[in-house]
């Protein structure tokens, strides 16, 4: 299974004026970060970056000139997420952002219906909040010091961290299935050979006299058909 955790940065939150300024994904397949990334910054065309926005992920324009626009990208972008299910934290915001975006260029938008929105997962999950990505990164122990400023492909890696644990921690990632698995690093159980050392004297037993006598006297109430006895048959006679 092929997953895209992505994210976008923006000059501002209008869907229908703004423009994308960075756009960052991670490829998971089987839940495993396969270390294909996709990344760029980009080139908003004219369109400035509102204060409140670059407030928040410190891209400005100067930052951005020269960059490639969202229409140089966006082939090689598609070709990237092809046939993988995307997932993204408040997705509906990310997902509106880049339909616009493929809209302008005539190209078919992303199917909604392929996006799972990790915001959503963590509110089902933790009712009681909060739930924004630094949240989560904390509630699971997910190192975020390094996010001084959102960033797409940053903020990628991190929710790729906080996906796995609100689908069900570690053990999710785990897949038994030779036939699904990657191929790098698979190894049948029945190919592992294991080898136990026997030492060359036996450790003398920890148990007294008395441990053994206090033992079979509470076999002793147990009558003939306990089970012990057809164990060690011998604990019946130590009593004796």
């Amino acid at each position: 299974m092929r997953e895209i955790i992505f994210d976008t940065e923006t000059t501002g939150l209008d869907s229908r004026e703004d423009r994308v300024i960075e756009l960052g994904c991670i490829e998971l397949v089987n839940r495993f970060p396969t270390g294909r990334t996709f990344h760029h910054y980009i080139n908003p065309q004219g369109r400035p970056i509102h204060a409140d926005a670059q407030a928040v992920h410190g891209i400005s324009a100067a930052d951005l000139m020269g960059k490639p626009t969202f229409r140089d990208i966006a082939e090689e972008f598609l070709a990237f997420i092809d046939g993988a299910k995307l997932v993204a934290h408040n997705a509906t915001f990310d997902i509106g952002f880049l339909n616009v975006e493929f809209g302008r260029l005539g190209h078919p938008v992303v199917d909604p219906g392929r996006v799972v929105d990790t915001l959503a997962l963590a509110r089902r999950k933790h009712p009681m909040g909060p739930n924004s990505l630094d949240a989560l990164c904390r509630r699971y122990g997910i190192d975020n010091a390094r996010r001084t400023k959102h960033g797409a492909l940053l903020d990628s890696e991190l929710l790729a961290e906080v996906y796995i644990e609100l689908i069900g921690g570690k053990q999710a990632a785990l897949i038994l299935d030779s036939a699904t698995a990657p191929a790098a690093g698979r190894r049948n159980v029945e190919d592992i050979d294991i080898s136990i050392d026997v030492r060359p004297i036996a450790l003398p037993s920890r148990l007294t006299d008395a441990d053994r006598i206090a033992h079979a006297s509470m076999v002793g109430t147990l009558g003939e058909k306990a089970l012990w006895l057809r164990v060690a048959p011998e604990a019946s006679s130590v009593a004796q």
